[in-house]
């Protein structure tokens, strides 16, 4: 009896959560007092999700999506504020084959003077925006937000589309309860992933059900129309999941998109099969995804418009000099067409109308681009991919692709371009076009994978001289060289800024120095290395305790915080690119001053070669030259090597931070 009433209990304590009355519209004080109060370091908190995805019979038009949303949040700060706007992207290529969010209501709770004060959600803070031909965005931001507010909002999402979009079962802050269902008549089959990246993975329960599917048909009878009902009853496949306690999405650094490891459910549309009549498969692969883009107008046929770029490209080929006539188109797209900051694989109004009027979007510069050089003779492809902020698709379709660039193949050189980047370069892409790998779609259509991990070494060189004042600030002139990527970075950071901007940045990356004679020079593109130099001065730099000075040599080249403090990671850690880091720094020691002391030199080592620092400082008599080289080769570490790697970096910082003390002669 005893272990009957244990079990008991454990059932109530487990279906609690599910028992909670949600209904919409409905919160009162006792809500304020159960979740007033964070009960942990979150900025807010979902008390309730509830996602029911249904298909509906339509007379004359057939089944229709209808995906129906119910949100409750608790927003316990200024910085959970953002939870307060809710986006929702739509398709909307034509009138017919529109999808619409309907039904949308929604409530500010905030508790006054012990009294539940509401506020409805109005049409002002409801905003319609049209991001391209194919898309549509609808956004709205709930009224009277403030500090311990509960805020609730319902809406229904209408398609004519049977492909369902993917089911996210967590957030980047905690989830209560979730109530899930997904409802689908047995003609459409449906193949279900979980993300295997995710590190919560809910119990699904699958079930079927019947439902009776109503027809009216019409037929003639002489001059006179005949009505007839017929019923039909047929099967629906559900999945539901009840879960609670949602464990947050956890955020650590250097992760990239954070995306990729949510917990989410998709449901892959594999046939579609009625009765009496031939199974249909959608059932897909990579290698057809990228064929049927191919085939589609906004981007294969633009690769065969050509004559309105014939007589530009006659100055830009060079005979017998294929690399240099790419490089020649290549800088000639870059500066005809800017970017219009809309990325997609297929032409927004066609490669032609963006080379007139001299701004397209990604895949009007780049099918551009593969277009001029064929024409040149040069061997030139599209490459589809999926942005970093796009994620990582687990499964074959269309939307895994949203941006193309170009590859050239030659037999003496193979190149990555993509000419919407104005500080790109060869091989240089965008940091945003950094997903791991893309499909190469060749003249015949046929296509392969080709990685986009390949890349070239970044370096960054800093030359730092040093004198040491009387007063005890230190003084100088400081150089610093950048290539590839980190030049990229650089231009991509300071290139459009103003002089006193540029020091005033600089300043505050760097602490309490102060910049003058800043000089930077360039070519706007990583293509060349960019320089950077000034003189500087900065305060307090050496301490001064019983006639003693104490320093750390790298001064505010080095780094003083670690981020990789965590005792375990969950994901791996992405550098995007290699990296090699290399300072030198010469220090003119102070009249009456010898060394009491110096730090040991050292080599530190990560994963056999993947990484190395190395420390050498040397004694010149009159001054000290200390040469550092960080050297990390791997742009990504795995989880499972974590903590040699977090080992490893927390030397790195201690060695950087490590003392020089002097003392009066």
């Amino acid at each position: 009896m005893k272990n009957f009433l244990q079990v008991v209990f454990c059932l109530l304590a487990i279906t609690s959560g599910f028992s909670q009355n949600y209904k919409f519209g409905k919160v009162s004080e006792e809500d304020f007092k159960k979740y007033g109060t964070p009960s942990s370091s979150h900025n807010a908190v979902v008390l309730y999700k509830s996602q029911t995805i249904d298909f509906t019979y339509v007379e004359g038009e057939g089944f229709q999506q209808e995906n129906e949303i119910h949100e409750r949040i608790v927003i316990y700060n200024k910085e959970g504020f953002d939870w307060a706007t809710k986006k929702v992207k739509l398709y909307d290529y034509s009138a017919s084959k529109e999808e619409n969010l309907i039904g949308l209501k929604g409530y500010t709770y905030n508790l006054v003077d012990g009294k539940v004060e509401k506020e409805k959600l109005r049409n002002e803070g409801v905003f319609e925006e049209k991001q391209n031909k194919y898309w549509k965005k609808t956004s709205f931001t709930m009224p009277n937000i403030k500090e311990g507010c509960i805020i609730e909002f319902t809406y229904k999402i209408v398609s004519p589309y049977l492909s369902i979009d993917d089911i996210d079962l967590q957030y980047t802050i905690p989830i209560k309860t979730f109530d899930l269902s997904v409802n689908t008549p047995e003609f459409y089959v449906y193949r279900e992933h979980l993300n295997p990246r995710a590190f919560y993975l809910p119990e699904l329960q699958k079930t079927q059900i019947t439902r009776t599917l109503s027809k009216t048909e019409r037929s003639m009878y002489g001059h006179a129309s005949q009505f007839t009902q017929s019923k039909t009853d047929y099967n629906v496949n559900v999945i539901k999941s009840q879960a609670s306690d949602v464990p947050a999405l956890k955020q650590e650094p250097m992760v990239g998109n954070i995306d990729n490891y949510r917990s989410k459910l998709i449901l892959e549309l594999v046939a579609k099969r009625f009765p009496n009549q031939p199974t249909e498969s959608f059932s897909t692969s990579w290698g057809k995804v990228a064929e049927t883009i191919y085939e589609d107008d906004d981007f294969g046929k633009q690769l065969d418009r050509n004559n309105f770029f014939k007589k530009d490209l006659q100055s830009l080929t060079v005979a017998e000099n294929k690399m240099q006539t790419a490089a020649n188109i290549y800088s000639f797209v870059k500066n005809k067409v800017k970017w219009n900051s809309f990325v997609g694989y297929g032409s927004q109004n066609g490669i032609k109308k963006a080379y007139v009027e001299g701004s397209g979007n990604v895949a009007d510069i780049n099918l551009l681009l593969v277009a001029m050089l064929r024409e040149a003779g040069i061997n030139a492809n599209p490459v589809l991919l999926s942005t970093i902020s796009n994620g990582i698709p687990l499964v074959p379709t269309v939307s895994g692709f949203n941006y193309v660039i170009c590859l050239v193949e030659e037999e003496n050189f193979r190149t990555l371009l993509d000419a919407s980047d104005p500080y790109g370069s060869p091989n240089v892409l965008p940091q945003h076009a950094l997903n791991w790998q893309g499909r190469v779609i060749r003249k015949d259509e046929s296509s392969d994978w080709v990685s986009l991990s390949e890349l070239p070494l970044s370096s960054e060189t800093s030359l730092l001289n040093v004198n040491i004042n009387s007063d005890l600030a230190i003084s100088g002139k400081a150089r610093s060289n950048y290539t590839n990527y980190l030049a990229h970075e650089y231009l991509k950071n300071f290139l459009n800024v103003n002089k006193d901007d540029h020091i005033k940045q600089l300043e505050k990356e760097k602490g309490d120095v102060v910049i003058s004679e800043l000089a930077f020079k360039h070519s706007k593109t990583s293509a060349k290395p960019v320089t950077v130099s000034y003189d500087y001065k900065l305060e307090n730099a050496i301490e001064e305790i019983g006639g003693k000075l104490y320093f750390s040599p790298l001064f505010f080249l080095g780094q003083i915080n670690n981020p990789y403090k965590d005792s375990e990671r969950l994901y791996p850690i992405q550098f995007n690119y290699p990296k090699v880091i290399k300072s030198m720094v010469n220090i003119k020691l102070p009249e009456g001053y010898h060394i009491e002391s110096l730090p040991q030199n050292e080599k530190i080592v990560f994963n056999g070669d993947s990484g190395m620092f190395s420390y050498l400082l040397k004694n010149n008599g009159e001054t000290l030259q200390l040469l550092i080289n960080f050297d990390f080769k791997d742009a990504l570490v795995l989880p499972s090597h974590y903590e040699h790697f977090k080992t490893f970096y927390t030397k790195v910082i201690e060695k950087m931070n490590e003392q020089v003390v002097l003392k009066k002669v």
